[in-house]
């Protein structure tokens, strides 16, 4: 089965570029409580969406579905997720979650109105996630790779994938029979760790979803929507197909790309 690729925009018009390329989910980012003072200090994705690009996002699409990542729990979560959902999310995302009361208590705001995804990306998160499969409800889980490394105090994200750390909450999600995925891919040959690499963990792994990275399309380097389309429909395909590929592949290819990101993963964290 092919990987669900997610993108993040606020841009109906790329939006729909973006599904018709292929994309299975467009990604509409709430997040701010505490983002900036988390992430401040790395190169990392950090939004400015509001409620109204619910909207004008779901108008726009045809066929993929709409993933809402809301703000972490607060006094005011329950209006937040309910006006979410009236807007027309179809997946809302749960992020900086600590406990399985957390979990719990977010599952049962959405109420079965749409999906419910937890972004495990807190050691407290990782800590709970046995109990948390254990309850009803839940229907998919994405590790968090930013915030995760940065709560180990890591100097790079993907040496959560390096040190098996990755490996070990997969093991755990796949075997609750989680739908589940984690952090994100550039296209193939870009990226400090090449998307060619970290597709292929995708698949050792088992992963079932990821999130297009913001150096697979640059918003702020492209020129017109022109070539935003031809960005998505060569890079989307390029993936497809090397997705085809890895399902003709042995383990003993797997097993020598992942000690390559090993490799990879630790002359990066040398140079830092």
């Amino acid at each position: 089965m092919a990987i669900k690729l997610m993108y993040i925009t606020n841009e109906p018009e790329t939006a729909r570029i973006v599904e018709q390329s292929g994309v299975d989910r467009i990604f509409i980012d709430l997040e701010v409580r505490g983002k900036a003072e988390r992430q401040g200090h790395i190169d990392s994705v950090k939004s400015h969406h509001t409620l109204d690009d619910i909207n004008r996002t779901k108008e726009a699409l045809s066929q993929a579905e709409l993933l809402v990542r809301v703000n972490a729990l607060h006094e005011q979560s329950r209006q937040e997720i309910d006006e979410v959902v009236s807007r027309g999310a179809d997946i809302v995302m749960l992020p900086m979650w600590e406990t399985t009361d957390d979990a719990l208590h977010f599952r049962d705001m959405v109420n079965g109105r749409a999906k419910v995804m937890l972004l495990l990306e807190t050691i407290g998160a990782e800590h709970a996630i046995d109990k948390v499969l254990t309850e009803e409800g839940i229907d998919e889980v994405h590790i968090g790779l930013n915030d995760l490394h940065l709560q180990y105090h890591m100097k790079f994200m993907f040496e959560l994938l390096a040190n098996g750390k990755v490996d070990e909450i997969m093991d755990k999600l796949k075997n609750a029979g989680m739908f589940c995925g984690f952090g994100g891919v550039a296209s193939l040959n870009n990226g400090l760790i090449s998307g060619r690499n970290i597709l292929t963990e995708h698949y050792r792994l088992k992963s079932q979803m990821a999130i297009l990275s913001r150096s697979f399309c640059d918003m702020s380097k492209t020129n017109s929507l022109d070539e935003v389309q031809q960005i998505f429909d060569q890079g989307v395909k390029e993936i497809r197909d090397f997705e085809v590929f890895l399902t003709q592949q042995p383990a003993s290819y797997f097993e020598e790309n992942r000690q390559e990101v090993v490799r990879k993963v630790n002359e990066i964290i040398k140079g830092k």
